[in-house]
């Protein structure tokens, strides 16, 4: 009897987890990892919750969008974050992930209906990337702070807010000229 009663708790348990998770946008090859819940479970669970089935499709593979000006400092963000919780605390898995997601998007502003730059399952891959050392993390020469990098630019590595690019800036002036034509207009 009391087998079939911790095996009930742990189902409890992993369908907290799941809605947990769905809640955050992961996606299902994310869930069918992490819970150890049947996919037609899963799928009921984010039917149940969204109103319609899971997003179809392979997760994204590769490395090149978290190489990329924004969401590189958004990664490394994410990544500081993660590794404190693993340092400083007894979170491990994906209630680590899930804790750091959550401390990310304390600290990342989003305008009303906006997602965060990152998603908690594009968190997730960033991390079964560096866990396999595809991605590592390295300080950036100028200010120190760590940032998400492919293996080989390791050496003198400068990063995208030390060194921000020339098309970085292109959204920010369109908006501040048509704010001056708004205003000037008035």
């Amino acid at each position: 009897m009391a087998k079939k009663s911790k095996s009930v708790l742990e189902e409890s348990k992993a369908i907290q987890l799941a809605v947990e998770l769905i809640k955050f946008g992961a996606r299902l090859q994310l869930l069918e990892v992490e819970i150890s819940l049947s996919r037609d479970r899963l799928i009921n669970l984010y039917r149940e919750l969204h109103g319609m089935s899971p997003p179809r499709g392979m997760l994204p593979f590769s490395v090149d969008w978290f190489l990329t000006w924004k969401p590189n400092v958004h990664s490394s963000l994410f990544i500081g974050i993660y590794r404190q919780l693993i340092e400083h605390t007894s979170a491990r898995g994906i209630e680590a992930v899930i804790k750091a997601y959550k401390l990310y998007l304390e600290q990342v502003e989003c305008e009303e209906g906006e997602e965060a730059m990152l998603s908690l399952t594009r968190a997730w891959t960033l991390l079964r990337f560096l866990n396999s050392l595809i991605l590592v993390v390295v300080p950036c020469k100028t200010c120190g702070g760590e940032f998400v990098v492919q293996p080989y630019a390791q050496n003198h590595f400068v990063c995208g807010l030390c060194r921000v690019p020339n098309r970085a800036g292109k959204k920010v002036k369109v908006i501040d000229t048509v704010a001056i034509r708004l205003n000037s207009a008035a």
